[in-house]
């Protein structure tokens, strides 16, 4: 996703941002500020020949007050989830309202949404260190997406609802965002995705996303999961065998559990 140098600085600078000035709001400027410098500096994909009439077509259509709906009760949540739940200090609240705001703030794919899960359960006491890069761990080993590492984390909670109760809570309320935004921009989509301007502005939050992405295997995942040269070992060998290899991921983590109860 980044095959020229502007799309290769675009995800350095997004990189760069976001581990200087870690937090979702830095986060969001940082992606919008890649869209803003894909539509001022990117070229527009080139295209040969004409699109097939197959792909101009798309078969769901929804009442335009549906998505209206929606894109409202989007931004509605985001905005008062959090003061209702400072209002009334209600855990089941502050949970939804943690979750919903990282699934609201994510862009890309499920892996750029560790700094902020890490920075709302780890870094306020409300998941343990060690439990949040043990379910990641897990979480890399079966099929889905990595959105359902959610419910774990609200299954291990140390306060407020856990167990099933705080790992529905958490699932429902990461996957609602994308639920709503995909509801709302439906009926504008085959218009949007031939707009050059789109085009371009895409191609930036692409590029940011890998930067993104970037900062996430630094931090957390090497930042936490790599404290010495053990750790450092078990790392190397399981790269190895996932990508020279071809093992599967299940057996990969398996097997760096094994050397973690042997060498750490």
């Amino acid at each position: 996703m980044t095959p020229d140098a502007r799309r290769a600085t675009i995800a350095v600078a997004v990189m760069v941002l976001v581990l200087l000035v870690p937090g979702p709001l830095a986060m969001l400027g940082a992606m919008i500020a890649a869209g803003i410098a894909g539509l001022l500096f990117l070229a527009r994909t080139a295209h040969t020949g004409a699109p097939a009439r197959t792909e101009d077509r798309f078969p769901v259509r929804l009442h335009r007050g549906v998505s209206i709906g929606c894109l409202i009760a989007f931004a509605l949540l985001l905005v008062t989830l959090p003061i209702l739940a400072t209002a009334t200090g209600d855990a089941v609240l502050s949970l939804f309202d943690l979750f919903y705001r990282a699934g609201s703030f994510v862009f890309g794919g499920g892996h750029v949404v560790l700094p902020l899960l890490q920075a709302e359960t780890v870094q306020t006491g409300l998941v343990e260190p060690g439990a949040f890069l043990a379910g990641y761990g897990a979480a890399q080993a079966v099929p889905g997406p990595l959105f359902t590492f959610s419910a774990f984390l609200g299954a291990v909670t140390t306060s407020g609802p856990s167990g099933a109760l705080g790992a529905s809570i958490a699932l429902v309320a990461i996957f609602l965002p994308s639920a709503l935004l995909i509801i709302g921009v439906l009926p504008l989509w085959n218009r949007l995705r031939r707009a050059p301007r789109v085009q371009r502005a895409l191609k930036g939050v692409n590029a940011g996303v890998v930067g993104l992405l970037a900062a996430a295997l630094y931090d957390p995942v090497f930042t936490e999961g790599v404290t010495g040269p053990h750790s450092l070992v078990i790392v190397a060998v399981a790269f190895v065998a996932l990508t020279a290899w071809k093992a599967p991921a299940w057996a990969v983590v398996l097997g760096a559990a094994g050397l973690g109860a042997l060498l750490l």
